[in-house]
């Protein structure tokens, strides 16, 4: 127990920066099967990953053996700018709520790209600068990623095109110049600017778009382009290593006061933040220093945890991409155009998808009215306005609450407020007004997508 008052934020000093990032890979007993060539069949090489991605990531993506890997200084200098980021004890909210939890959050908002995703872009921006390209592309969902690879791009001197999911684009016009500001190319996806765009606009005409969309016309323009590669913001596993800056700072500030939690819980889209929150917990998990309930929260209308097939399926809609063994809903599955743009992705991280399968984790399906409810509830007791994608991990930890509340059994919850909603307020109207809807998909929609899924011997 902690001796002294436990602060409303824990700040840790700028010389405790994560001088290392965590592997969550290295920690994994069973590691998450290896990704396939979608031409031969076979695992992938490091020269054909490196014709599309920045050689040092994928380095750091085929390194299952290294616990820890160091951070460049020329990174870390980065990081000063915004890090270290706050840790909160929720006391507001949990004298709002008559909950004997404790309640702490991972503040990582406080940046001008109003997320976490500044804590890879900065790292794949640097690596490919020092590559000596001259640009990148990427997709964008909500447009947190967007925002932050075009200012570490404009940081570090790269030209940058972003393909933004359209029905985002449209609901975050905001974000979009934010992007442009920066100096980044923004298209919406799917466009007609790649073969891959075209192909999903005459199969899906007037389609919202989604994730795996952008990722196909990303992709393609980086093969196409010279000095050019592609840099994804989640579910790849070096996007989760420099993530992981999250999770020890969180460990590092409860350390300070002697705190270890019972609940980590974390929004799930394509996995980056919360395999970043919970990944030196997870790792003491696994090796049996803890035994800590990890919970990961998608929205009811993309449940590819909850509802979808553990096989091997392509990352991106147009097929393009290397395959990865994960939990999907199909290529070809095209999620409800929600507010959580961020967490529109048909698949799950590979090492997410792995640990679930074996029974580290657990996740919940939420809807939207329900996680829109948390977020207000939130805003109005913390005075902090979440992202949509924040607030499906707000809402699970108000549930636990609620919980601990109903069985008189004190725990310690700490959650990822993973990013600000202050350019979502048009979700935020359509909830205020009684217009927002929760789909979620039927068993039909479901077996569509499922169709998608390649059928190659590693299926069957």
């Amino acid at each position: 127990m902690a001796k002294l008052p436990i602060p409303y934020k824990i700040y840790l000093s700028e010389e405790e920066i994560p001088r290392q990032w965590y592997n969550l890979n290295a920690a994994m007993k069973v590691k998450h099967a290896p990704f396939l060539d979608p031409a031969t069949g076979m695992p992938c090489t490091a020269d054909a990953l490196e014709q599309v991605f920045c050689g040092a990531c994928v380095a750091q993506e085929q390194n299952k053996t290294d616990l820890y890997i160091d951070i460049p200084e020329e990174i870390r200098d980065f990081y000063k700018m915004y890090r270290p980021s706050p840790l909160v004890r929720a006391y507001c909210l949990e004298k709002a709520l008559g909950t004997p939890a404790e309640i702490y959050y991972k503040f990582e908002g406080n940046n001008t790209s109003g997320s976490h995703k500044l804590n890879s872009a900065a790292a794949q921006a640097y690596y490919a600068k020092k590559q000596g390209l001259e640009s990148v592309t990427t997709e964008t969902g909500a447009g947190q990623w967007g925002t932050a690879l075009s200012m570490a791009c404009a940081y570090y001197g790269l030209d940058l095109t972003v393909y933004m999911v359209k029905v985002s684009c449209e609901q975050k016009p905001y974000r979009k110049e934010v992007m442009r500001t920066y100096g980044a190319a923004v298209i919406p996806s799917p466009s007609d600017t790649t073969e891959a765009g075209r192909k999903i606009l005459r199969e899906f005409p007037g389609t919202g778009g989604s994730l795996g969309c952008a990722i196909g016309e990303a992709v393609e323009k980086a093969v196409v382009t010279p000095s050019c590669r592609y840099v994804l913001g989640s579910v790849l596993d070096h996007v989760l290593l420099h993530q992981s800056v999250i999770g020890l700072e969180s460990k590092a500030a409860l350390a300070k006061y002697g705190i270890e939690p019972d609940i980590v819980i974390g929004c799930v889209g394509g996995g980056s933040n919360y395999g970043g929150l919970i990944a030196p917990f997870m790792g003491e998990k696994i090796a049996g220093k803890n035994d800590i309930d990890f919970i990961g929260v998608e929205p009811a209308s993309c449940p590819s945890l909850t509802r979808g097939k553990y096989v091997y399926d392509y990352c991106d809609s147009a097929r393009i991409t290397p395959l990865a063994k994960m939990y999907t809903l199909g290529c070809g599955f095209m999620p409800a155009p929600s507010h959580a743009g961020g967490l529109r992705y048909h698949g799950m991280s590979p090492v997410v998808s792995e640990l679930y399968h074996q029974g580290w984790m657990r996740a919940v399906a939420v809807g939207q009215n329900k996680v829109f409810e948390a977020a207000e509830y939130f805003a109005r007791v913390e005075g902090i306005l979440p992202a949509p994608e924040s607030a499906h991990a707000i809402r699970v930890a108000i549930d636990e609450a609620l919980r601990c509340r109903e069985t008189g059994k004190k725990k310690r919850i700490l959650f990822g407020l993973t990013g600000t909603g202050y350019f979502d307020m048009a979700a935020y109207k359509r909830y205020n007004d009684g217009e927002m809807s929760d789909t979620v998909p039927t068993d039909a929609d479901l077996a569509a997508g499922f169709a998608t899924i390649p059928d190659i011997p590693a299926n069957k």
